[in-house]
């Protein structure tokens, strides 16, 4: 059966994205498929932005951050309206599965196209890593490499001037990104959204660092803790004279998501990809295609959305060991 597939990217970008596009159109063309592209996410399904794809259109974007199609916010989407304009439109252009690679705001809207009678299965990319039904996301690696190059930059001037610095990572309501790079980076102190944060605490803990001749502090600090890079600036104002370092902050911000993904992040994006496009084959909708004990996987969409991924426990306690 000579299928027709669809492919759009959705949500905040990740660096791999454009290798999972890569991926799903030319396993879909190997399959002897027709594949298509739709234009700036969901917006697109309703807009009608689709583009038949050859393999020579992905050609080398297998090292390009972003993503070729373009992502952005719809409104409209969320409405029962928006969505059956959307599978109007797929059905219009012959198409009989579409694939969505994206977040969790993404997936949780494929879950609900899936759930109107479409067939849909998703792909795990974001640099939050907060996606059910995946121990790692498309884009996550990257993001990470890029937080530890900031890190180590950040130490090397923090030693000159003995000072704290502060470092803010992105992650929303996930604090994995700061775990995983205060744990790479050494930090004193790492604070995430799933654990309440004690200031007094990591104030006790610069100053005994301070105590112990050590020239420099880092603490890393996710952007959706309670105590994020602003919020605890403003408590050491108030403690400075206890502190022995100076306190200094930065945010890093949307730079973790952009330039050229890494090795990981190309293979991760390549195989879940792939993943996909067998799944369709398969004929297995309504699922997420993650990466588990090396293996991909799928995970129906009724497992993940609307749960929290907890973060490991252990890392945390690896991380306290180690300050």
């Amino acid at each position: 059966m000579n299928k027709s597939i669809a492919v759009l990217t959705s949500g905040g970008d990740a660096p791999g994205m454009n290798a999972a596009i890569r991926a799903v159109v030319r396993t879909g063309l190997a399959n002897g498929w027709n594949v298509f592209g739709v234009r700036n996410g969901y917006q697109g399904l309703i807009n009608g932005q689709f583009e038949q794809m050859s393999t020579r259109d992905v050609g080398g974007i297998l090292q390009r951050g972003g993503t070729i199609l373009g992502s952005a916010r719809c409104a409209e989407f969320v409405t029962v309206e928006g969505r059956t304009l959307a599978i109007r439109n797929l059905n219009r252009r012959g198409v009989d599965a579409l694939v969505v690679i994206g977040g969790n705001g993404s997936q949780t809207g494929a879950y609900e196209l899936n759930k109107m009678g479409f067939p849909v299965v998703g792909v795990a990319s974001t640099i939050d890593n907060d996606l059910v039904g995946t121990e790692i996301t498309i884009g996550v690696d990257t993001a990470l490499n890029i937080a530890l190059e900031a890190i180590d930059r950040l130490k090397t001037t923090a030693s000159s001037h003995q000072r704290a610095f502060i470092l803010e990572v992105m992650g929303r309501k996930c604090g994995y990104l700061a775990l995983a790079a205060g744990l790479a980076g050494g930090a004193e102190a790492i604070t995430v959204p799933e654990r309440i944060t004690d200031p007094e605490e990591i104030a006790e803990t610069l100053s005994l660092a301070y105590e112990h001749g050590k020239n420099h502090a880092l603490i890393v600090a996710a952007e959706g803790a309670d105590y994020n890079a602003a919020k605890l600036t403003e408590f050491f104002k108030e403690h400075r004279d206890r502190l022995g370092f100076s306190v200094r902050s930065t945010i890093l911000g949307h730079v973790q998501r952009g330039g050229e993904p890494g090795a990981a992040d190309r293979i991760l994006a390549s195989r879940l990809g792939c993943g996909a496009v067998q799944a369709i084959a398969r004929e297995e909708y309504g699922v997420l295609i993650g990466l588990n004990q090396n293996k991909v996987t799928t995970t129906p969409y009724e497992d993940i959305v609307g749960k929290v991924k907890e973060l490991d426990a252990d890392l945390f306690e690896l991380a306290r060991l180690l300050d």
